[in-house]
């Protein structure tokens, strides 16, 4: 992927907020690779309604567009991936009020639902819902600045999207206990090291790591991009055995595929293979 095209550009507002001025999601587009940005700089990117609506709305809208095979997921500004939630939004609600609010679809819920890989390339904090915004996209790159945490239990809170789910799913569950418990700051090392992320760069160059690995995805066909990650998806959420009888029937619908076909083919006659989708 090329730096500096003209790239197009889509930001959707709720009806509630169809007035504002502020673009708080960012979308641009290019072989293959579609970029989204939370541009709240000015709040650390924190998490409020505007910026929950206009990602589900961009994501939603990329799991249909077929000139995009691969996402990555970053925050704008020099200080934050996304700093957490929007405390004040919700400290007024009653635990009604917060309990319809969990009853509707939530940005993490597209993310995790989106069909396609998402890169999460983070620098500065990535705090609360930041973090279990990160641990609902597949593939994590953090810069030498990155810090993590849920601080939840320092106001009197657990988690409630993800990261004691999801965080313990990818880290283990004694690693989350200890996050969660002791509402730390966990540096990119020590994160790394966990398994918290998986790829670890110098300051400021986890973006260009997230543009070459998606490149790397772009060159194959989403069809298949797609049924590998429903397979280890499938494996995060099932039984071994019913994991593999689903392995093998994502197996045949690939092997199915005009790409699967394309692929073998490429290969028998020594060439590269030349994917339509």
């Amino acid at each position: 992927m090329q730096d500096g095209p003209t790239f197009d550009r889509y930001v959707v507002l709720r009806k509630a907020h169809q007035t504002m001025n502020r673009k708080t999601v960012q979308l641009s587009v290019a072989d293959g690779i579609a970029e989204v940005t939370i541009n709240r700089p000015d709040k650390l990117n924190a998490l409020n309604e505007t910026v929950r609506g206009e990602l589900t709305a961009v994501f939603d809208d990329l799991a249909s567009r077929a000139d995009v095979k691969v996402a990555i997921l970053h925050g704008a500004g020099d200080k934050a991936f996304v700093a957490g939630a929007d405390v004040a939004e919700f400290a007024a609600r009653t635990p009604d009020e917060q309990r319809e609010v969990y009853r509707h679809r939530r940005v993490y819920d597209a993310l995790a639902e989106f069909p396609k890989p998402v890169i999460c390339a983070i620098h500065g904090f990535c705090l609360g819902g930041g973090n279990e915004l990160a641990l609902a996209c597949d593939i994590r790159i953090a810069d030498a600045t990155a810090r993590f945490g849920q601080f939840e239990i320092r106001l009197g809170l657990i988690p409630g999207a993800g990261g004691t789910q999801r965080l313990a799913r990818l880290v283990g569950p004694g690693q989350a206990l200890r996050i969660g418990l002791c509402g730390d700051f966990v540096d990119a090392d020590e994160a790394h090291r966990i398994g918290l992320v998986e790829f670890l760069t110098e300051e400021s160059e986890h973006l260009a790591k997230a543009r070459e690995l998606a490149g790397r995805m772009a060159r194959w066909s989403s069809v298949t991009l797609q049924l590998v990650k429903r397979a280890v998806r499938e494996a995060c959420e099932s039984h071994l055995a019913d994991g593999l009888e689903a392995e093998k029937e994502l197996f045949l619908e690939a092997f199915a595929s005009e790409a699967g076909r394309e692929g073998v083919r490429a290969f028998v006659e020594k060439r590269r293979p030349r994917f339509r989708e």
